[in-house]
């Protein structure tokens, strides 16, 4: 049996400013959380701070990292125990709220920064392409698990056009008002059926070319 491995005295500092920064972020909120903030809840100086992270934007960037991490732990359950295309999805979009609604307050405070398309925060930069492409594979996995049938073209983009579609449930997320998020969770159940259904009917021999059409517009529309 392999002996585990110890944390370094470095890891365990970076851990810790790390831990109190994402819990100062939920408590306090994006703008109201300073570097020097973080560095004494840790209990090290601010100098030590910035030598671990840059900026809070690394720290933010840290905060996507751990909850695409808890969604993916999230939907284990759904996609080890479904295998229809619909409930998988529909399972693992109810784990992203589910992920996210510990943080509503902080990250509706922080959106308006992630929302700018020059920010690192974006969804779309080149910083987030690690978060990005661990939940685009988790999407991948909804598709590739399932009992799916649909045309080969659509099924290989759909990973990605699903992502796209996550993200503008989180987008409605963070504007709903509703107790618990329940609006969120009812769009998703409304939606899902529909996206199950246009999925399929890509098959459908009148329906190929009108797919063929939307997806070589958003293959040219993504570069």
């Amino acid at each position: 049996m392999s002996p585990v491995a110890v944390p370094t005295k470095s890891e365990q500092t970076r851990d810790l400013i790390a831990k109190t920064a994402l819990r100062l972020f939920r408590e306090r909120g994006y703008e109201a959380t300073t570097m020097r903030a973080i560095a004494t809840e840790a209990g090290v100086s601010v100098g030590n701070a910035y030598y671990y992270f840059a900026s809070k934007e690394e720290l933010i960037q840290l905060y996507f990292e751990h909850s695409q991490e808890d969604h993916t732990e999230a939907s284990r359950g759904v996609l080890a125990g479904e295998r229809e295309f619909r409930a998988r999805l529909l399972g693992v979009l109810r784990a992203r709220i589910d992920t996210l609604q510990p943080y509503k307050e902080f990250a509706g405070k922080f959106f308006k920064y992630a929302a700018e398309p020059s920010s690192p925060l974006s969804p779309f930069s080149t910083e987030s392409g690690p978060v990005r492409e661990a939940s685009i594979t988790l999407y991948r996995e909804v598709v590739e698990g399932s009992t799916l049938k649909t045309d080969a073209e659509i099924r290989a983009e759909l990973p990605e056009l699903l992502w796209l579609y996550s993200m503008g449930v989180v987008l409605y997320w963070v504007y709903d008002s509703s107790p618990d998020a329940e609006n969120t969770y009812r769009l998703v159940e409304r939606t899902v059926p529909l996206i199950d259904r246009l999925v399929g009917m890509a098959r459908l021999p009148g329906m190929r070319g009108v797919v063929r059409e939307a997806l070589s517009t958003y293959r040219d529309l993504r570069r």
